[in-house]
C-alpha cells in the first residue's frame, strides 16, 4: 500500500495536522512515546509522522580531539554526535520506516530557516528523496492547514534551506576552531577550562564589554538643582528652576538666597495635546522586550513559551520579523473567536463596530505575518503561558484601536524674577490604552488647574546636590534589540547567544555585567586576532546568507571564503598562542574567584568560597584545613553571591536560580531562626509507607518534615515556620 507521508517538526504539530486534515478521526499508532497518525483526506491515504526538531547536526568527518583547524565537516545523525539527543533516534527510526512505502512526501516543518533545514535533511538522508512538496502556514488552525496541504508547493524552499545549511556550517567551523584555539591557549598556560567564541558570540561580547568600559571610565559630574514647592488656589505645585542643572554651586546658591521665603505668581500656563498612535503588531523582538519589561521574563523563555502557544494552536508562528497583519488572516473572524473569552468580550465587541485597520509597522518577513492570537480557545494555561498569551491578545486588539490623546500642561512660576517650571502629562482619551490594559505603563501627572497671575505661596525651597549617572547596562531584552539593529544573529538565535555568554562566565547579573574574563577575552582577541570580534565581518556573512536565500550566491563560494579567512586568523592565533593563554589564565582565575566568593567566614578571618566536590557543590572556608566550616548547597540550580547578609543570623545569603522558576534568595545557615519549624508531627509514624518515622530534616531552604525511610519513601509534610521566612 502506498500513501502520502507528511513530516512535521514536532509531535504536537503532527497531531494538529492529522486532526485538521482527517475526514474522520485520526488513527494513532506507534510505541514508546513515539507516534504517527493514519488518516484519509478525500481520496488520499495519508500518514503524518513527526521529527523532534533537528535530527541531524554538523560534525567533523574525522575526529581530531582538540586539534584545529577543522573544515572537513558533514551532517550526521544527532543521536550519534550528541549523547543528550539520544531520544531523537526513535524519531529517526520511525520516519525511516514510514518512508519506505510512501510515494508522495510533504514537508510541513516550520516555514523558517531552521524548519527548512530540518525538512531538507529528513528528505535527503532518511527518505532518500531529491525533493518534496512543501506546506506553508503561520498557524496550526484547521482552515489554514487544509489550505496549506491542498496548495502545497511542489518543491522544497531550497533558497531558505541552503541558506540555513550554510549558517550551520559557518557557525560550526567558526565555533569549533576558535573555541579550540582559545581552550588550547589557556591549557598551554597551565589551566584547563572550556572557553568558547563564535561568529556572533564574539561581536556580541565586544558590545557588552564596550558598554562595561564606558561605565568604568565614567566620572560623575556634580550639579545642583533648585526645587520650589508652594500653594496655589487648587492645590500644591512643585517646580524646578528653568535652568534645570547648575554646574556651579555658587550660581545656584545666589538664586537660593534671592528666592528663599519669597512668594510669587503664575506667569504662564501652556496646554498641549498630542496623539499617541496605537502600537504596531508584535514581531519576535518586540514581544521579547515587552515580556521582559512587563513581567521580567527572559527572551529565551519568552520564545520557548511562544513556541508552545503556537504548537497548541493558540497563536501564529512566533519566529517572525514582521510587524504587519495582512487582511488574509481575517481580523473580524479572530475577534469574534476572542469574544468568546470573558476577559476580552467587551473589548472585542467595541472593535467589531469599527472598520478594522491595524496600525502596521515597517518591518516585514517574507515567510510569516506579525504574531497574533488565532482566537482558538484552549485549556487553562500555565501562569507563564497565560501571561504571554494575554499580552499577545491585547496587543492584537490594541493595534486596531484609535490613537490615545494625551495632554501636557506646563506651568511657569515667577518668584523674584526667577522662573520655575512644572510639567505634567495626563491621558484625556484612552484610545488603545483601554485594549492594552495593564501593559500601558505611563505616568499620569496631573497638575492643579491654575490661571495666569494667580498667587503662589512658597512652602519650601530645596538646593539639591546631585551628580550625573553612568550609562545603563544592557538587559537581556535590550541587548537583543541592539543585535537586531546591528544585524547580528537571527531572531531565532539571539537569545541563545546571550545565554551562552552567561554559561561561559563572560557576563553575570540581570543587567549584563561583563566579568574580568569577558573583558580580558575581548581585549586579548582585539590585540592578537581582532577579526574574531569584528562586527562588520559578521554582518558581511549575514548579507551573503541572505543572497544565498535569494539564490544570488552559491553556498560553496561563501564557505570557501570563510575557510580562507579562518585559516588566516588561526595562523596568527597559533603564533601567539602562549601570550593569549597567559592573558586569559590570569583573567580566568580572578573571575572564578570573584564568582565563587560568598562572604566572610563566621568563625575565622577566612573567606567562604563555593567549591565542587565528589557529592556536588558546597561552601567552605578558604582557611581549610585550619577552619573546617562548611555549608550545604542545593544539588541543582545555579548559585550566585548576593552580597546580602541575613538580618537574623548574620550569615551571607545566596541566590538559587532554577529552570523556569523565580530566583530565590536564601540564607546559607541551615539553623537560621527564620528556617526553624514547630510541629507536633515529629517522631510520628509515616502515614504513607507505614514503616518510617517523621523526622526534621534540613536544606538550604529551611527545615522540613519528612519520612526517615528516604529514598524508599519520599513523603514530605507541609510545615509552618516560627516566623515568616524573610529570605
Amino acid at each position: 500500500m502506498s500513501y502520502t507521508l507528511i513530516i512535521t517538526e514536532k509531535p504536537k504539530s503532527a497531531q494538529k495536522i492529522a486532526e485538521a486534515l482527517a475526514d474522520g478521526k485520526p488513527i494513532k499508532k506507534g510505541a514508546k512515546g513515539v507516534y504517527y497518525y493514519e488518516i484519509t483526506h478525500g481520496d488520499k491515504d495519508i500518514i503524518v509522522g513527526s521529527s523532534v526538531g533537528h535530527l541531524f547536526g554538523i560534525a567533523e568527518k574525522t575526529k581530531k580531539g582538540m586539534k584545529y583547524p577543522v573544515f572537513d565537516v558533514e551532517w550526521q545523525p544527532l543521536y550519534e554526535i550528541n549523547k543528550g539527543a539520544a531520544f531523537s533516534k526513535k524519531y529517526y527510526d520511525m520516519l525511516k520506516k514510514l518512508s519506505k512505502n510512501a510515494d508522495v512526501f510533504v514537508i510541513s516543518t516550520d516555514f523558517d530557516v531552521e524548519g527548512s533545514v530540518i525538512g531538507m535533511n529528513i528528505i535527503r538522508f532518511i527518505c532518500k528523496q531529491k525533493d518534496a512538496y512543501r506546506m506553508k502556514f503561520s498557524t496550526l488552525t484547521k482552515p489554514e492547514l487544509i489550505n496549506a496541504f491542498e496548495n502545497a508547493s511542489p518543491n522544497l524552499d531550497w533558497g531558505q534551506a541552503v541558506a540555513g545549511e550554510t549558517r550551520h556550517q559557518l557557525d560550526f567551523i567558526y565555533g569549533v576552531n576558535l573555541s579550540r584555539a582559545l581552550t588550547s591557549s589557556i591549557k598551554k598556560a597551565g589551566l584547563f577550562k572550556i572557553l568558547s567564541i563564535g561568529r556572533v558570540q564574539g561581536p556580541t561580547l565586544k558590545i557588552v564589554v564596550e558598554k562595561e568600559k564606558e561605565i568604568s571610565a565614567f566620572k560623575p559630574v556634580p550639579f545642583w538643582q533648585l526645587e520650589i514647592t508652594g500653594n496655589v488656589k487648587n492645590g500644591v505645585i512643585t517646580a524646578l528652576h528653568k535652568t534645570d542643572k547648575f554646574w556651579k554651586k555658587d550660581e545656584a546658591g545666589k538664586i537660593y538666597k534671592k528666592v528663599k521665603g519669597k512668594n510669587g505668581e503664575v506667569s504662564e500656563v501652556k496646554k498641549q495635546e498630542f496623539q499617541q498612535k496605537a502600537p504596531t503588531p508584535f514581531d519576535l523582538t518586540t514581544l521579547q522586550t515587552e515580556a521582559y519589561r512587563c513581567f521580567g521574563i527572559s527572551p529565551k523563555i519568552t520564545l520557548s513559551v511562544a513556541q508552545d502557544l503556537y504548537t497548541s494552536g493558540l497563536i501564529s508562528y512566533p519566529r517572525t520579523s514582521s510587524q504587519q497583519l495582512p487582511p488574509a488572516i481575517e481580523y473580524e473572524k479572530i475577534l469574534k473567536q476572542l469574544q468568546k473569552n470573558s476577559d476580552y468580550k467587551d473589548l472585542c465587541s467595541e472593535l467589531l463596530k469599527k472598520k478594522l485597520q491595524p496600525n502596521n509597522g515597517k518591518k516585514t518577513d517574507p515567510a510569516h505575518p506579525a504574531i497574533y492570537p488565532t482566537g482558538v480557545s484552549g485549556k487553562a494555561l500555565k501562569e507563564l503561558n497565560q501571561k504571554i498569551y494575554d499580552i499577545i491578545a491585547r496587543r492584537f486588539m490594541a493595534t486596531f484601536a484609535e490613537a490615545a490623546i494625551r495632554e501636557t500642561m506646563t506651568i511657569t512660576i515667577e518668584v523674584e524674577e526667577e522662573n520655575f517650571v512644572s510639567a505634567g502629562t495626563r491621558t484625556k482619551y484612552e484610545g488603545w490604552h483601554k485594549y492594552y490594559g495593564p501593559y500601558v505603563k505611563l505616568k499620569e501627572e496631573e497638575l492643579p488647574e491654575v490661571k495666569k497671575g494667580e498667587s503662589f505661596k512658597q512652602k519650601k525651597l530645596d538646593l539639591q546636590e546631585k551628580e550625573t549617572k553612568p550609562p545603563a547596562r544592557y538587559t537581556p531584552a535590550s541587548i537583543i534589540k541592539e543585535l537586531e539593529k546591528r544585524n547580528l544573529g537571527t531572531k531565532a538565535t539571539r537569545a541563545e547567544v546571550i545565554d551562552t555568554l552567561y554559561r561561559r562566565d563572560y557576563v553575570v547579573d540581570k543587567a549584563l555585567t561583563a566579568t574580568d574574563l569577558g573583558i580580558k577575552t575581548v581585549e586579548t582577541l582585539e590585540k592578537y586576532v581582532p577579526r574574531v570580534v569584528d562586527e562588520e565581518l559578521t554582518k558581511h556573512f549575514e548579507e551573503e546568507m541572505e543572497e544565498i536565500r535569494q539564490k544570488k550566491k552559491e553556498e560553496e563560494v561563501v564557505l570557501k571564503e570563510a575557510e580562507n579567512l579562518l585559516t588566516e586568523i588561526l595562523g596568527k592565533f597559533k603564533k601567539k598562542e602562549m601570550d593569549i593563554g597567559k592573558n586569559l589564565f590570569e583573567a580566568t582565575k580572578a573571575s572564578e574567584e570573584k564568582l565563587n566568593t560568598i562572604g566572610k567566614c563566621m568563625s575565622c578571618e577566612g573567606i567562604l568560597m563555593m567549591k565542587r566536590g565528589k557529592f556536588g557543590k558546597f561552601i567552605a572556608c578558604s582557611k581549610y584545613p585550619d577552619c573546617k566550616v562548611t555549608f550545604k548547597l542545593p544539588s541543582n540550580g545555579l548559585i550566585k553571591n548576593t552580597e546580602e547578609i541575613c538580618d537574623d543570623c548574620k550569615h551571607p545569603k545566596i541566590m538559587v536560580i532554577k529552570k523556569r522558576k523565580k530566583p530565590q534568595i536564601v540564607c546559607i545557615n541551615l539553623d537560621c531562626p527564620t528556617k526553624v519549624i514547630e510541629s507536633d508531627k515529629e517522631n510520628t509514624k509515616c502515614e504513607k509507607c507505614k514503616e518510617g518515622t517523621i523526622v526534621i530534616r534540613k536544606s538550604v531552604y529551611g527545615q522540613f518534615l519528612a519520612c526517615d525511610n528516604f529514598p524508599k519513601c519520599r513523603n514530605i509534610l507541609k510545615t509552618e515556620k516560627k516566623d515568616d521566612d524573610k529570605s
